[in-house]
């Protein structure tokens, strides 16, 4: 049998746009002479559809799709994916599913079983699990067809009690299909090899694995589809973060020589250069198909002259081309001229726009105005906070006129402790470093300048500031970033308590300082920006704790 693998990007509720990219798809398959084209889970609508599946009209609009998809399916067999009614009235009211077409027809469905409900899936929220298990025929051949976390049930401790392949193992199928929305994060790729090379070597069936690319608000997906051998050998892996096509000869798969290369282990520590490439391309991608899905043109960023906002601009600039990237400097009385300097100096070199509005008078003037209410009060916090809300409230009259959208520079360092301000440096329409440390945003700029220097060194070499009082840096109010973000990734990545990471050989004193300003502020982070994932454990939908918990 001859199969086509095809790893495409989608966009949420677009049903046109995905049944045109679909259709595409099996016309380039039918015209490599293909019998089976595979496509990735709920291709059909977009993965993750959330609350819109409880839209009647939604699921109807899936149905008139999966009609228009069947009219191209002569002589070709089709595997698509999409939600299914469930006609029980007890349960939920749907399945995700995975449907086979072909000559026209709808000739079987298979509905997931494992449904993942944990980090950033809610899927029991929305679906029933299957309740009965069989393969599929076609063309002679039986194919054990899984959706996703079908597959993910192999490692110790198992997180479900079944796991759909032992059911239908027994009926001897000739391969596995495996349709998924399975999202990036840079610990992720080595581990799912090895859940797919596991089940292999369980069942001893080669194994087809159909991934999901592109980015859906936080979300990215890397697509990476992989193939295996009955051997459990890797002999396809199709490339990450873009579309891909690949034909596979089912029979010719045991000869198909093994690919030797092995990403990088997983880390159970913060590494700032783990897999720095890929966090930059997760990153452009979720910058880009934001703006493209959105129907956006332009953003504006607020550029300090510091290390954070240089990353984003020339992640922006690589993203959506420098033309479409407005970088606005607004130097207060606290501001030093190189930071000014700095900045301009990085816009010349990407060649974007840039404006330069100093704040100082606006600023006394809501001195002068808040005086008789401030009284006589030493300058503190609020005066600061202040500052960070003028320019807050430039870059969004920025946007509104001009109808931009405002990137955040905040890094996940500053938001897991609380230093920002509250629509001020935290406002924006996207943040694109809030899932990566301060030393990774470094490890970024250095891999942004691996071919040549856009970020001036003295940006990359200079203390971090706010630059929100008198020589003020970052150390004044937080540990020093090498020892602040180990202790915040495993509290954060790999939840491990106070006692634990003390007993890692962390500093108390600086752990028990640590641990509750994170905690404090998750009223912070619950009024932010969507966070542009890549770790493990993103804030955001992800990561759910309470706002008002005592822990």
């Amino acid at each position: 049998m001859r199969i086509a693998l095809v790893q495409q990007n989608y966009h949420i509720g677009d049903f046109n746009s995905n049944a045109d990219k679909i259709i595409q798809g099996i016309e380039q398959a039918r015209s490599l002479q293909a019998d089976l084209v595979v496509f990735s889970e709920l291709c059909i609508c977009g993965y993750p559809p959330m609350d819109l599946l409880e839209f009647d009209d939604f699921i109807a609009a899936c149905e008139n799709t999966l009609q228009r998809i069947c009219a191209h399916t002569e002589n070709i067999g089709v595997i698509v994916g999409a939600p299914s009614r469930n006609p029980s009235s007890s349960g939920k009211r749907l399945f995700n599913s995975a449907y086979l077409l072909y000559n026209g027809r709808i000739q079987d469905v298979i509905h997931k079983t494992l449904l993942p409900t944990y980090d950033v899936f809610d899927e029991s929220r929305y679906f029933e699990p299957a309740n009965s298990w069989h393969c599929i025929q076609f063309q002679n051949k039986k194919i054990a067809l899984t959706i996703c976390e079908d597959i993910w049930n192999v490692a110790e401790p198992k997180l479900y009690r079944i796991s759909p392949l032992d059911m239908l193992i027994g009926e001897q199928p000739d391969c596995i299909i495996n349709i998924s929305a399975s999202p990036f994060d840079y610990d992720h790729e080595q581990q799912r090899i090895e859940i797919i090379r596991e089940n292999v070597r369980q069942y001893h069936v080669p194994l087809i694995y159909c991934n999901t690319v592109g980015a859906q608000t936080e979300l990215v997906f890397d697509g990476a589809s992989l193939v295996f051998n009955a051997r459990a050998e890797l002999v396809r892996h199709l490339p990450s973060f873009e579309e891909a096509f690949e034909i596979i000869e089912l029979q010719s798969l045991p000869h198909d020589p093994p690919i030797t290369r092995q990403p990088p282990a997983s880390t159970q520590t913060l590494r700032p250069g783990f897999q720095i490439d890929r966090i930059h391309d997760a990153l452009l991608i979720g910058i880009r198909d934001y703006f493209s899905k959105m129907r956006l043109e332009r953003c504006v960023i607020g550029s300090s002259g510091g290390i954070d906002s240089a990353v984003t601009t020339v992640l922006a600039c690589e993203a959506l081309g420098a033309d479409r990237v407005l970088s606005v400097m607004m130097p207060s009385e606290f501001s030093s001229s190189a930071s000014v300097e700095d900045a301009v100096e990085l816009s010349k070199r990407l060649g974007n726009r840039y404006e330069i509005i100093p704040i100082r008078k606006i600023y006394h003037s809501f001195l002068d105005t808040l005086k008789p209410v401030f009284q006589d009060r030493p300058f503190g916090l609020a005066e600061e906070n202040i500052q960070a809300r003028i320019r807050g409230n430039l870059l969004m009259a920025v946007a509104n006129k001009f109808g931009y959208i405002l990137l955040n520079t905040s890094n996940k360092s500053e938001l897991a402790v609380g230093y920002g301000t509250l629509y001020g440096d935290m406002a924006g329409g996207l943040s694109v470093l809030g899932d990566v440390y301060k030393l990774q945003v470094y490890a970024l700029a250095r891999y942004l300048n691996r071919n040549q220097e856009i970020i001036p060194q003295n940006i990359i070499q200079k203390a971090p500031s706010a630059e929100l009082r008198p020589g003020q840096k970052d150390t004044d109010s937080l540990p020093p970033y090498e020892q602040l973000d180990p202790i915040l990734y495993q509290y954060i990545e790999q939840r491990k308590t106070i006692p634990e990471i003390i007993a890692m050989g962390f500093d108390p004193t600086l752990v028990q300082q640590v641990v509750p300003l994170v905690n404090r502020n998750e009223y912070k982070r619950n009024q932010f920006c969507p966070i542009i994932r890549v770790s493990s454990k993103a804030f955001g939908r992800g990561r759910r704790i309470p706002i008002v918990g005592k822990y």
